[in-house]
């Protein structure tokens, strides 16, 4: 298929997937690329957010958090530096973004016909800031412990971009936050099978908890799901919440570790699938020791290493078909967000969490 710019106004023409915004190198897509166009001044196939809230992924802002120990007006410094140089969120370090939640202000003519949106409709973007052309006037609130920077700005949604409207019948910044993990729980539930023994590495976390959830729903009375975090002072809201049969305590660092008490709680079985939700490096090994041969690996974090993952398993001769983490699959919003009408408890515990 060719992909034409082209339109019917006095606006700018650009591309469906935004490549006229890019800076530098030419030729790449506005996510690899170094540097893109913050201009707000609308292409015609574009839509134009007033910004209310970001919601940084959890592997950047940890790293952020950590370059900034901790203080909020070195972490205000940083994004705002970020977003000036590179015209976008994408962290240098991690190389991943988050999202954002915002009103519609502007629709280019081109786009007015292709979409549902109206001016006044209040979105969250399901693609990552790292590709998303943002301009920041104002770091207003930093909510350290649950990511999210309320912003006086503005952002671009692409043609190709996909979203969601805000739903009103959850809190705006609950709905942000799930939304912002929502290809997590939604390529679970397509990848667990009934019957399946499941592991999820940072099950305690954000989107590991959705995983739980869904895991414990698709893998059924006979299934097992196994929840590894490091610590156990958050066991009791998996455990009371019934999102996991058993909780491991380990450091996701110690391959060898957890391979051993994988195996203690499998008789030796190992798991049929292991997703990966931890935002920290250097856990690609224990996702792959946890996982029996021909079982499946599933990378959500953003501090994967293809290459650690990939060498790793050649070096320990493991058979494993490995998923890099897709943000994106087939429903994947709404599936996310039903979570949160359909279980009273995990709503309520979210809310206290992250709205």
């Amino acid at each position: 298929m060719l992909y034409l710019i082209e339109g019917g106004s006095n606006m700018k023409k650009g591309c469906p997937f935004g490549t006229h915004r890019v800076i530098e190198p030419q030729g790449v897509l506005p996510q690899p690329a170094v540097r893109i166009s913050n201009d707000m001044e609308l292409y015609d196939n574009e839509i134009l957010i007033d910004v209310q809230t970001l919601n940084v992924d959890s592997a950047s802002f940890t790293q952020i958090k950590t370059q900034a120990d901790g203080n909020i007006e070195k972490i205000k410094e940083i994004m705002m530096g970020i977003v000036e140089k590179y015209g976008k969120h994408k962290n240098p370090v991690t190389g991943s973004g988050g999202m954002l939640i915002g009103t519609v202000a502007k629709i280019g003519e081109a786009m007015k016909e292709k979409t549902d949106l109206k001016v006044g409709d209040k979105i969250a973007t399901l693609v990552s800031l790292s590709l998303t052309p943002l301009k920041i006037e104002e770091i207003k609130e930093v909510r350290i412990d649950i990511d999210q920077v309320d912003i006086k700005g503005q952002a671009i949604l692409f043609e190709s971009g996909i979203y969601a409207k805000i739903p009103t019948d959850l809190p705006e910044n609950l709905a942000l936050s799930v939304l912002d993990v929502a290809g997590a729980p939604a390529q679970t539930a397509k990848l667990v099978k009934p019957g399946d023994t499941v592991v999820i590495i940072g099950g305690a976390g954000k989107s590991g908890m959705l995983c739980l959830y869904e895991a414990k729903k698709r893998a059924g009375i006979t299934g097992k799901v196994i929840c590894v975090q490091r610590g156990t002072r958050h066991k009791a809201r998996v455990m009371d919440n019934n999102l996991a049969d058993v909780f491991i305590d380990a450091d996701a660092t110690n391959a060898v570790d957890v391979l051993n008490k994988v195996a203690e709680e499998t008789n030796g079985e190992m798991a049929d699938l292991t997703i990966n939700c931890v935002n920290i490096e250097n856990t690609e090994m224990s996702s792959i020791l946890a996982t029996k041969d021909d079982g499946i690996v599933y990378f959500f974090s953003m501090a994967t290493s293809f290459t650690k993952a990939a060498l790793g398993a050649e070096g320990v001769g493991k058979d494993v078909v490995m998923i890099m983490g897709n943000g994106y699959t087939k429903d994947h919003a709404d599936i996310t967000l039903q979570i949160m009408r359909e279980s009273e408890s995990l709503r309520k515990l979210y809310e206290s969490l992250y709205a």
